[in-house]
């Protein structure tokens, strides 16, 4: 049994209602509901809520949303484990013992099906606790620059003042996209950013982690150019 659990809770804060915003058309968390359906990966897609409205909205589009989350672990200052470990335990209070999860993440509107049924069987091929999606840095992060009070810049790394961009190792950051793991890992808390885990590199243009209002004027130019080449 494979399961996609997106956490979306109602109280964000710099992008007011962010996970049930109109992006083109749809409410926000409705295309990482169809991106998780139509991917064939999942037995169940759940929203982890503690909102009724986005409860109510993620039903609509085909999510079920079995429980309410717990007001503890509804603040701004909790991390996505906790939620998805609450979600598993819940599964397991009802006799349901899922073998992978994937935590996709509500606002994800450029998430391709395809993405995640690549990044399942790279899981499950790799034997790895964790796969999830990574871009390259936009910049070299070995030319890196500090700004203090006044403006001075200075870098992070000098020894590589000089170093041409072609000869410096490649960096990637995790998309903010998706996770999937094994039960076991979720359950154990375990970080994905470790050897533990293998991943699947998405196109930067895929990957607009959507947190400010900039992020989201970024995600809406991106969805229109890759509209119209479409």
């Amino acid at each position: 049994m494979n399961i996609a659990i997106i956490p979306a809770r109602g109280g964000s804060k710099r992008i007011p209602r962010k996970n049930i915003k109109d992006f083109n058309g749809k409410p926000m968390i409705a295309w990482s509901i169809e991106t998780a359906l139509t991917s064939g990966c999942f037995d169940e897609v759940i929203v982890s809520t503690d909102d009724d409205e986005i409860s109510k909205i993620a039903t609509q589009w085909g999510a079920r949303v079995p429980f309410k989350r717990p007001a503890h672990l509804s603040g701004d200052t909790i991390g996505t484990m906790p939620v998805i470990k609450h979600a598993l335990e819940w599964f397991d209070s009802q006799g349901d013992s899922p073998e992978h999860v994937c935590c996709i993440y509500p606002t994800a509107p450029m998430l391709p099906p395809s993405v995640l049924v690549d990044a399942y069987h790279r899981l499950v091929e790799s034997g790895s606790k964790f796969c999830f999606g990574v871009s390259h840095y936009g910049h070299p992060i070995q030319r890196a620059l500090r700004m203090d009070a006044s403006g001075q810049l200075s870098m992070f790394s000098p020894e590589h003042a000089l170093t041409r961009s072609q000869d410096l190792e490649a960096a990637f950051h995790d998309a903010g996209q998706f996770c999937w793991g094994t039960r076991a890992a979720f359950l154990d808390g375990r970080s994905p950013l470790t050897q533990d885990s293998v991943a699947v590199l998405l196109p930067r243009y895929r990957a607009v982690d959507i947190d400010t209002l900039e992020d989201w004027e970024l995600a809406e130019s991106l969805y229109a150019a890759l509209t119209l080449r479409a």
